[in-house]
């Protein structure tokens, strides 16, 4: 089943964004293996990153072995605290 997940990081920015997808995607117009949407843009109080995956195991896999070890290593401009996450199954996915 498809998995969503919403990240929003409080007082968060498009410049730290740029900076965590340039460290974590292969290219800005790529995306990671089984990851099907991904969208990002400010929003209320920071900025909000959605994606979809095939799967929930696809999204934990990107997670634990690209994501959180390359967040972990700290990223220069990236993210200064963790996301408010939000995961879910998703029920319709539309081009």
């Amino acid at each position: 089943m498809k998995y969503g997940i919403v990240h929003h990081f409080p007082g968060g920015t498009k410049e730290q964004y740029d900076a965590v997808l340039k460290a974590v995607h292969v290219s800005k117009d790529s995306l990671p293996e089984g990851q099907l949407f991904h969208a990002a843009g400010a929003s209320a109080g920071g900025f909000t990153v959605m994606a979809v995956h095939d799967s929930k195991e696809s999204w934990e896999r990107f997670r634990d072995t690209i994501l959180m070890p390359r967040m972990s290593q700290g990223i220069s401009g990236g993210f200064m605290t963790p996301p408010q996450e939000t995961t879910f199954e998703v029920h319709n996915l539309m081009p």
